[in-house]
């Protein structure tokens, strides 16, 4: 009477109990369960008759539409593998992340097609490029072959522990590693988030987030297990978030930090078009308490804060909101927010490990490493057996990322183990260096790196972006934080530009800023 871990077992369940509610919005289409399952349904029949066998990859390139999320359905029931690749990377990285993969058909989007062509000749192991819109010579139409393909299939035996998907990181520092996540990764991390958190057949979900990342955190199966809208997205603009969040009626998003911060210094006129009480998840990187504060003080927004990595699946922990919050004043509230929070209930077992490899004292000052066994780990990376066990020495997943343990159990990030700065002896947090300039009134978006120093061997320097219309002096920023921070910890220089370079998850690239500076200096 087993019955395994999967998010396919979420579809069987809304196929039967929602037929007839809407399913996706995207664009001029809308498509209830019964109309999405259909695809869904001939897409597998149809990878079937091209040739595609139970474990082999599928890649897509592809923002958010109904095409590409009808692939996370598609794929698995027919026993395959999905490569959802970061459509914001070069030609060549395409063809690396498609080779290691092994993908052999890959399915992309009209914005991609011409990049995916420069390289074809580089992918001998792909037997068929499938335009998910539109016409390509040389590639199939995927909605021919939708209305061509059988409405039937045979349906392979999955077991929870088989590959679900490969999810790449960001390689932003080296070459993109291939994340191994199983079924039962994704069914725990949905069951898990769906504990934590109220959901149901009302919800109306506003794809911000891209899919490719980590599955969209796996809310490309979590809306279908309860029945939800997906709404989709293709491009995250203040100004498309606003509008469609209001004419859909939206209920509830995720979005990585800085796109919170885009949304929240968008025009008056903007903001009052979005519905109050909408709900958000916010991960990717550690949100500033000034972004949390505006978002729900604001907006009227309600914000839950999440944390994991793609090889956690992705969550590993959730600031879980608790009574005794509630009574505290916004900022002290938004400060709390801003935590990392306690175990995803799922998830395993978190721990901050320090250099001895015992746990750090809950004392909210002692630095260690965040560390997890149990669920969320992903199965290793793909094709690289020393990558992976480097990343689970001792029988943890070691994750990179240095916290404190306050005394109430909640964690909170300091730095990446590779961004802490160590300035005279001294460990200075880039990220508490960051949230003390943000609460700047001129200050829309900041990065705060190490740099080579005489004197301290390295001290901080703080990249700066400035709201529309606002001005403000490097002196006055170094005075705002030498009020607010240690001296040792105040940013020696100051830079100021029109946006900091970031991952197409909106992640900023630090090391593409320590780069700048060097060659700054070096001219």
């Amino acid at each position: 009477m087993e019955t395994p871990l999967t998010p396919l077992e979420f579809a069987r369940r809304a196929r039967r109990l929602y037929p007839d509610r809407e399913a996706v919005v995207d664009g001029a289409v809308r498509l209830t369960y019964r109309q999405f399952f259909e695809r869904c349904d001939r897409w597998s029949a149809a990878l079937l008759s091209l040739g595609v066998r139970p474990g082999d990859r599928v890649a897509y390139i592809a923002p958010n539409t109904h095409a590409h999320l009808e692939g996370y359905y598609a794929v698995p029931q027919m026993g395959g593998v999905i490569v959802p690749i970061n459509y914001r990377l070069t030609a060549d990285d395409f063809a690396y992340i498609i080779n290691h993969s092994g993908a052999r058909v890959v399915c992309a989007h009209p914005d991609y097609f011409e990049t995916v062509d420069k390289v074809r000749a580089q992918l001998p192991h792909v037997t068929h490029f499938v335009a998910l819109e539109g016409a390509r010579p040389g590639w199939l139409d995927y909605e021919a072959t939708l209305a061509s393909a059988s409405p039937t299939f045979e349906r392979p035996s999955i077991r929870e522990t088989d590959l679900l998907a490969i999810n790449y990181t960001s390689g932003t520092t080296a070459r993109p590693k291939g994340v191994m996540n199983t079924h039962r990764n994704a069914a725990l991390n949905v069951l898990g988030t769906l504990a934590h958190l109220p959901f149901s057949c009302a919800d109306r979900y506003l794809w911000t987030l891209p899919m490719f990342h980590c599955n969209g955190w796996t809310f490309v199966w979590l809306m279908t297990a309860v029945g939800g809208a997906h709404l989709c997205l293709r491009k995250v603009d203040p100004k498309a978030v606003f509008e469609m969040a209001a004419k859909e009626s939206a209920t509830f998003l995720c979005a990585a930090p800085t796109v919170l911060i885009s949304i929240a210094n968008a025009p008056a006129a903007l903001r009052q078009l979005a519905p109050r009480n909408l709900r958000v998840m916010t991960a990717g990187a550690p949100p500033a308490a000034a972004t949390i504060e505006r978002v729900e003080g604001e907006l009227g927004w309600h914000l839950t804060h999440v944390y994991g990595l793609t090889e956690t699946s992705p969550f590993m922990t959730i600031c879980e909101p608790r009574p005794q919050h509630v009574a505290l004043e916004p900022g002290a509230r938004a400060r709390m927010k801003a935590r990392q929070g306690v175990e995803f209930l799922t998830a395993g077992e978190v721990r901050v490990l320090g250099d001895d490899g015992n746990e750090v004292p809950h004392d909210g000052a002692t630095l260690g490493e965040i560390t997890v066994r149990g669920n969320c780990v992903m199965g290793g990376y793909y094709n690289d057996p020393e990558g992976t066990a480097e990343a689970m020495r001792g029988g943890w997943f070691h994750s990179g990322d240095v916290a404190v343990v306050h005394p109430d159990g909640y964690l909170e990030i300091r730095d990446r183990l590779k961004d802490v700065i160590i300035s005279g002896g001294e460990n200075i947090s880039s990220i508490e260096v960051e949230s003390a300039l943000l609460r700047h009134p001129a200050v829309q978006e900041v990065a705060v790196v190490g740099l080579p120093h005489e004197k301290w061997g390295e001290s901080p320097h703080a990249f700066v972006v400035v709201l529309s219309g606002a001005t403000v002096s490097e002196a006055e920023l170094r005075q705002f934080a030498r009020e607010h921070l240690a001296h040792f910890k105040v940013p020696q220089g100051f830079t100021f530009l029109n946006e900091l370079p970031k991952t197409a998850t909106g992640k900023i690239q630090k090391y593409v800023l320590r780069g700048r500076r060097a060659n700054m200096a070096a001219q």
